[in-house]
């Protein structure tokens, strides 16, 4: 359970600095694991990008201040990290629905958002089927698009780069290639360092590689196998916030940060649901 209290450490960083610079560098070192991984955890378990989570904090604290004190509009702004009144009147407006002058006003609707808290998850009993296996070396050939730390943007750019996939001839391909475990089309997110990040779709095979595609080994390892049913993205994501919440603080594992691979029995482009597997690297805890 100790990667629960480094994530509540972790967020009572990012509370103490609302009002000041916050280092996602920083948080995911008290969080013990790199700022990629730290994101991609915070956002399946809040069901926001960190991002996101603390536009929303520090826009609950202008809006309260902007009711209870005389400072300027733009002093406010300035203090939870805003440099222009543009900026600050633009990611106001995203999260209360008007501009901060108007936040000022009796009878203005504001939005409050509460600080994050994470905890076990004590359920009523809906089961996971889940194995676990140790595998040798995976290999991947496939598709792959570029990444950026920030998850916010990964949230647009996974999609749509389903979609095109999709669209054209190299889903085929892909399956095809297909002749190890795991089978079916993967979706893979490999993370080596901040500036090489890539989403793969791709097959597990020990077969050459086809000019236009690419190659990653994901290392041995065990896995954490579990099976879905369903829409693919509400399935996959269930899992994840599941396996983090649930699983893992019980287990007697932690997370290896290894790629977490996505199973997809794809065959048919307009498929988009049905049953999928969420392998997730783990090591026994220390």
């Amino acid at each position: 359970m100790e990667w629960l209290k480094h994530l509540s450490q972790a967020i009572d960083y990012i509370e103490n600095n609302l009002a000041g610079d916050i280092s996602y560098d920083e948080a995911a070192k008290i969080a013990c694991c790199s700022p990629y991984y730290f994101q991609r955890i915070f956002s399946y378990v809040a069901g926001i990008p960190l991002s996101e989570y603390i536009r929303r904090r520090r826009m609950t604290k202008a809006a309260f201040e902007l009711q209870v004190s005389e400072a300027k509009v733009m002093d406010i702004g300035s203090k939870y990290g805003y440099v222009s009144p543009t900026s600050f009147n633009r990611a106001f407006q995203k999260v209360h629905g008007v501009a901060p002058t108007v936040a000022r006003m009796e009878g203005t609707i504001l939005n409050s958002y509460p600080r994050i808290s994470f905890s076990i998850k004590v359920t009523g009993g809906e089961s996971m089927r889940y194995r676990v296996e140790t595998k040798a070396p995976i290999r991947i050939v496939g598709v792959r698009v570029a990444l950026q730390e920030e998850q916010e943007q990964n949230f647009k750019i996974v999609p749509k780069f389903w979609d095109t996939t999709l669209k054209s001839n190299l889903l085929p391909q892909i399956h095809k290639l297909t002749n190890q475990s795991p089978h079916g089309v993967l979706g893979v997110t490999v993370y080596e360092n901040p500036e090489e990040i890539y989403y793969y779709i791709a097959a597990a095979t020990d077969k050459a590689v086809p000019e236009e595609l690419f190659q990653y080994k994901i290392p041995a390892a065990t896995w954490v196998i579990f099976e879905c049913n369903g829409p693919f993205k509400d399935s996959i994501q269930t899992i994840f916030k599941r396996f983090l919440t649930e699983w893992l603080p019980f287990s007697g594992y932690e997370y290896a940060g290894l790629p977490d691979i996505e199973v997809y029995p794809i065959s048919d482009p307009k498929l988009k649901g049905g049953h999928s597997e969420v392998w997730i690297a783990v090591k026994k805890a220390k």
